[in-house]
């Protein structure tokens, strides 16, 4: 069974290509695996060459020495490798995350390579977190330098529980005339308004140090371009975009950069998630029609040989060089991380 023929099937179950078209290519080959009684074929993309994928142990010496930065959804994924090699480049690292256990042990690893690093349970929409995280930076580290505003969600599913389909399937990804108001509200809570004051906290600090510094806000595809399935999702990394933008004019003044980083197609804890959810909604639906599935691949993706998605690695390289002097020139952008998706 071919990749785009398992999409198509989950497509027509969820109409969510915002998700289906995240997959990573490990679950594209288990299913033609289990499919066709066999390994999968060797050979799957159009190109000739591929690229391969940034090691994520790559870091630069010493580019972030003395900086203090907020890293929220620090727990895994990218924010969790984010964190890591911050710390590596010198980073005083304060990690933010609402799962707890695994949010800790991220700064607790950091600690322990001789890294410097401090945890804060809580949740981004809560103006206490924020005003904890700042704090924390301040008290502990001397100040706020640098902040990556990476917590989000996919569903309205909390991240940190397991999945039950039968009881959560009203938190799940819908089509707008069949998703619920919790579905719709918890999304937007996290990442829309999590952003919003997750930067409202970052800047009432950084406006009155008065030494300028930078943010980026993780934002996505689809918050340049439309997808199906996913209205809370779409609309809510719209909102990313304009925050962005809206904050990057306001703050220039003060010298702080303010950009956004938007992926498509990388392998995450969250779209390992999105992709259990879309499963169990199959299995219960039976499936029907969806245009959702039109384009699926970036043009990277496409080319390689495994269609392989994007790495958290390769994506926090462009989040640091933007959060770096080396961007000293660069604000008020939405730049599309995303393998060439949205050119093709």
């Amino acid at each position: 069974m071919e990749r785009r023929e398992l999409l198509k099937g989950i497509a027509m179950a969820a109409s969510a290509s915002a998700t289906t078209g995240l997959l990573s290519v490990a679950h594209a080959e288990a299913a033609d695996a289990a499919q066709g009684g066999g390994a999968a074929p060797a050979r799957k993309g159009i190109g000739v060459h591929d690229i391969p994928p940034l090691s994520p142990d790559y870091f630069v010496p010493d580019r972030f020495k003395g900086r203090t930065v907020i890293v929220t959804g620090c727990a895994r994924g990218m924010g969790a490798q984010a964190a890591r090699r911050l710390a590596r480049e010198g980073a005083n690292v304060v990690g933010v995350d609402w799962i707890e256990k695994l949010g800790a042990e991220t700064i607790g690893a950091i600690v322990r390579e001789g890294g410097k690093a401090d945890f804060v349970f809580g949740d981004v929409a809560q103006n206490e977190t924020c005003d904890k995280m700042v704090q924390v930076a301040v008290t502990k580290f001397g100040g706020l330098h640098h902040a990556l505003n990476n917590a989000g969600v996919m569903d309205g599913v909390y991240s940190g529980a397991p999945i039950d389909y039968a009881k959560q399937k009203h938190l799940v990804f819908n089509q707008v005339h069949e998703a619920s108001d919790e579905y719709w509200d918890n999304v937007i809570r996290t990442n829309a308004t999590g952003v919003f004051k997750s930067l409202r906290a970052e800047l009432r600090h950084m406006v009155k140090q008065n030494t300028g510094g930078s943010i980026v806000n993780v934002g996505s595809v689809t918050g340049l371009t439309g997808f199906g399935g996913t209205p809370a999702y779409v609309a809510s990394k719209h909102a990313v975009t304009g925050l962005t933008r809206s904050a990057a004019i306001d703050y220039a003044y003060y010298g702080i950069r303010i950009n956004s980083v938007n992926m498509a197609n990388t392998a995450t804890p969250m779209v390992e998630r999105a992709m259990q959810l879309i499963m169990a909604k199959r299995k219960e639906s039976g499936g029907g029609p969806s245009m959702s599935m039109m384009k699926t691949d970036s043009l990277l993706q496409a080319a390689d040989s495994r269609k392989r998605d994007a790495t958290p690695a390769e994506q926090v390289a462009v989040m640091l060089f933007l959060l770096s002097d080396e961007a000293s020139n660069l604000t008020g952008a939405v730049y599309a991380t995303d393998g060439g998706y949205t050119t093709y």
